[in-house]
């Protein structure tokens, strides 16, 4: 079987996520596969700005990026998870929670993003 190779990128593509996330490794262990080049952002290392996730949000729904299904959001206190769908104060909560977006968030370029694993949408967006 021929090894395929994306090459209609002229830059990179930025994933962001936790790196020891289940999810995150199996996309990296697919774009290393497929010699898709692409630069890891680990937010748990080196946190995320206001700035970065404004951009998310101008393409992705706060009620998507905030995974309100996670560990870390669960073990929220009351007044910590209030207004967590109001732009402002989920900005503010993944700065200080980044555990609670929802990963990996993929920047293709161009305004282009997706959110997640999706083997299909991604080779869909790559091709």
């Amino acid at each position: 079987m021929a090894q395929v190779c994306y090459s209609i990128f002229a830059g990179m593509i930025n994933i962001y996520g936790i790196k020891n996330c289940d999810v995150v490794q199996k996309a990296l262990k697919w774009l290393d596969a497929h010699k898709v080049p692409y630069t890891f952002h680990n937010y748990k290392e080196t946190g995320l700005d206001k700035a970065l996730l404004e951009q998310w949000l101008k393409h992705i729904a706060v009620d998507k990026l905030v995974n309100t299904r996670s560990t870390t959001f669960r073990e929220l206190g009351e007044e910590e998870k209030a207004g967590w769908n109001d732009k402002n104060k989920a900005i503010a909560l993944m700065m200080q929670h980044t555990s609670v977006v929802k990963r990996p968030v993929w920047d293709l370029g161009n305004g282009n993003y997706l959110l997640g694993w999706d083997e299909q949408a991604l080779t869909k967006a790559l091709l």
